[in-house]
């Protein structure tokens, strides 16, 4: 346990060099970055050495894994992030521990999150997942390989989640797309998440959360002006194939 706590510092002191250069090149404050550590198919123990270590924000994909180790973990001042696609089967027990749902892509999703939420007396913090490579005139939800709300769907969906009882929006949230116009030019898609993230605050002022960039491209995210980064692997390290 010892050499994986100092495995995980010496990771996180990396991590937080990469985050610390972007920002002093993109001359923003350090303190305007968050980091959430992506934990998907690494244990509980592994979120307790990083809670020892001063991680404070947490991400997982698959709601059979989170669940057992959100409840491993209800100890710990932690925030939960729910990053992965979503199916309405799911949405009540993410409901029940997650804080914020960074992948929010459908009406219909809007609807089950907050019913979901109001069940349990919760209020969970929204973020639309765009679609980057989907820019075109479609509105439908879930449009992007990796899915994801067209950017033209994006005011619609925000109007959708700000009116939704137990929902707060908080903003935006993008993955690089592996195809369109964006493939291979990660900085260019989160330059252009700014775009729509300035266009969304016009009528949601508070909706200013930007999560974009990963291990790889987390220092591009940074220099278009993201506010949080998801890093898994450059923490964690390569994962396990789960059985």
């Amino acid at each position: 346990m010892t050499d994986r706590r100092t495995e995980l510092a010496d990771n996180l002191a990396r991590v937080e060099e990469r985050i610390s250069t972007a920002c002093d090149k993109a001359g923003r404050a350090r303190e305007d970055v968050t980091l959430i550590v992506v934990t998907k198919t690494y244990p509980a123990s592994d979120v307790r050495l990083l809670a020892e270590l001063g991680v404070r924000e947490v991400a997982e994909n698959r709601d059979q894994d989170a669940a057992p180790k959100a409840a491993a973990c209800s100890d710990l001042s932690l925030t939960w992030h729910f990053v992965g696609q979503l199916q309405t089967n799911k949405v009540r027990s993410v409901a029940n521990y997650a804080d914020i749902v960074q992948s929010v892509d459908r009406a219909r999703l809007v609807t089950a999150l907050s019913k979901e939420a109001v069940r349990a007396g919760r209020e969970l913090g929204c973020l639309l997942q765009v679609a980057l490579d989907a820019e075109s005139g479609d509105t439908r939800g879930a449009t992007g390989e990796r899915g994801g709300v067209a950017p033209a769907g994006v005011a619609a969906l925000a109007d959708a989640v700000a009116a939704a009882e137990g929902l707060r929006l908080d903003g935006l949230m993008t993955v690089a797309p592996l195809t369109g116009r964006y493939a291979g030019r990660p900085g260019a898609a989160f330059e252009r998440l700014m775009e729509i993230s300035s266009g969304l605050r016009v009528n949601h002022p508070a909706a200013n959360m930007v999560s974009a960039g990963m291990s790889a491209d987390l220092d591009e995210a940074v220099a278009a002006g993201a506010t949080h980064v998801r890093v898994g692997t450059a923490v964690l390290g390569v994962r396990p194939r789960l059985g």
